[in-house]
């Protein structure tokens, strides 16, 4: 008996990651999807990005379901729980991530439909290398849920010290455009916005490896403090 019940526990919490880890992928299209859309000002794959957050938000609501009715029915204990809480917050931050992902996509609609692009093209591919550094950051990071891995989560949350410097870069040098420069404070303060929400995903992403700390030690604390 105690053997079933073994088996019908991991049965269910390996489809609750599997919904994770999709949700992870989906995440990962929608960050890829917005800079692509802010780089050719593509209001249309902008807009694709915002109807897509529909069904994270569904499937995020399946995942949290899912945690509940396991604790219900299988009262996990110890790191079974854990594991479980865990997954309702991993799941919870990677849906914020999606929406910083959709303010991305709306500021591209806001400038496309004001007729002020072109954008400035230094700091977008600045917001480029920091958007690739972040879908590297959550890869890592979802690779450590999956592996349990201590040290690759830390190493995670390290990482995204580097997305922090790079928004500092990027905010120094629009301040110093639009100081030289007046025409470009309306460009130059959209990108600021870009900028701050993939500074924001790191963030979440930093949430996401302290939970899978706690998960696999049951130490809860918070990193990059």
């Amino acid at each position: 008996m105690a053997g079933q019940m073994r088996s019908l526990l991991d049965r269910e919490f390996n489809e609750i990651q599997d919904n994770l880890l999709r949700v992870g992928s989906l995440v990962d299209v929608a960050i890829d999807r917005s800079l692509r859309a802010l780089r050719g000002c593509d209001a249309a794959l902008a807009q694709q990005v915002i109807n897509d957050d529909a069904p994270i938000n569904d499937l995020r609501f399946k995942v949290e379901e899912d945690c509940l009715t396991l604790i219900a029915t299988q009262q996990p204990m110890a790191g079974d729980l854990r594991r479980v809480m865990a997954a309702v917050s991993i799941v919870t931050e990677l849906e914020r991530i999606a929406d910083h992902a959709t303010g991305i996509a709306k500021t591209v609609i806001r400038v496309s439909t004001q007729g002020q692009y072109m954008l400035l093209e230094v700091p977008t591919e600045a917001l480029e290398r920091m958007a690739l550094a972040v879908r590297e950051m959550l890869k890592s990071a979802l690779d450590a849920y999956v592996a349990r891995n201590v040290e690759a989560a830390r190493y995670v949350a390290a990482a995204d010290d580097e997305i922090d410097h790079a928004y500092k870069a990027l905010f120094d040098e629009l301040l110093r455009t639009m100081a030289t420069d007046s025409s470009t404070i309306a460009h130059a303060t959209y990108l600021l916005w870009c900028g701050h929400n993939l500074e924001r995903i790191g963030d979440r992403i930093t949430n996401i490896a302290e939970r899978i700390i706690f998960m696999t030690t049951g130490t809860l604390r918070e990193l990059n403090l």
